[in-house]
């Protein structure tokens, strides 16, 4: 684990900058790593002040070389915003 945390995050899609790796999850069955949790801005005192976090899975992660890891990462769909025209909850038309 210590060894990944200073290792820069490079998606291999965009050449994009992803961040460094701030903790990993693991799955407790088979002792293996799930994926990498990559911590996308500067952290200030610890866990405060971080933007959000990427989850990206194992499976994803393509090379672990001497100083970064290079993933194939499709960042998920955002989702789209409520259409504000629209008043109620939706049961009526």
């Amino acid at each position: 684990m210590a060894t990944l945390k200073v290792k820069e995050v490079i998606n291999k899609k965009d050449g994009c900058r992803l961040g460094h790796v701030c903790d990993v999850e693991i799955d407790v069955c088979t002792g293996q790593v799930a994926c990498l949790i990559v911590c996308r801005g500067g952290r200030m005192f610890g866990h405060y002040g971080c933007e959000s976090d990427l989850h990206i899975p194992w499976c994803d992660v393509d090379v672990v070389g001497d100083d970064i890891i290079l993933v194939c990462y499709s960042p998920p769909p955002t989702p789209q915003p409520c259409n504000s025209s629209r008043r109620g909850f939706g049961f009526f038309k």
